[in-house]
């Protein structure tokens, strides 16, 4: 591979060390199947939640928004005490908490939904939303976007550390500077000769 594309990947990955479970919303807050829309309503307002999980003995079965609720309960005219979460629920999504952000949006956008389930060993753990994976974005873009102009050499070394993940240790550190095609802490970089001799 060469310097340039290694600088590109490298780059590319900062982006993939954020993790799901980083900024996934915890605990999970679940309904019953048999629970109606009026009751679900009443709990995701006092939890201050755009979405429950239906769960049966622990077992997810669906997902409920408060988009649901209007689209396919209020719109029937029907009582919503009278309208049960089976009813209305979707299919919940599932992404590992050990997916980076960049997978869970991309999966987001191939199913056109909102959220996902987040599970850790085969049990759901959290629920992370668009809204989740956007709140850290510009975030990461300012990060990437200075890094980028130091590689490019559009900044010099003397502007001083950068916030991100070490290419050695890959530990975040917000004292990273870039060296010979590398992103390094303070402690890697006093290990520098140690590591071009590996």
């Amino acid at each position: 591979m060469s310097d340039d594309l290694t600088k590109k990947h490298r780059d590319a990955n900062m982006t993939t060390r954020i993790f799901v479970r980083d900024i996934m919303n915890s605990p999970v807050i679940s309904c019953s199947p048999n629970d109606s829309i009026k009751d679900i309503a009443e709990n995701m307002k006092n939890e201050k939640i755009g979405s429950i999980v239906v769960s049966e003995n622990d077992f997810p079965l669906g997902l409920i928004t408060d988009w649901d609720i209007v689209s396919k309960g209020v719109i029937r005219d029907t009582k919503p005490s009278l309208i049960k979460a089976s009813e209305v629920m979707q299919t919940l999504f599932v992404i590992e908490s050990d997916k980076s952000i960049t997978e869970a949006a991309r999966t987001l956008r191939k199913n056109n939904i909102k959220r996902l389930g987040v599970v850790y060993k085969n049990k759901l753990v959290g629920i992370i939303s668009a809204s989740d994976v956007i709140s850290v974005t510009p975030d990461l873009i300012d990060v990437i976007s200075e890094k980028s102009s130091i590689i490019r050499g559009e900044v010099g070394r003397e502007s001083g550390n950068i916030s991100g993940f070490c290419d050695d240790c890959n530990e975040w550190s917000d004292l990273l500077q870039y060296d010979d095609g590398i992103f390094l802490c303070e402690e890697c970089r006093g290990e520098l000769p140690d590591h071009h001799q590996a």
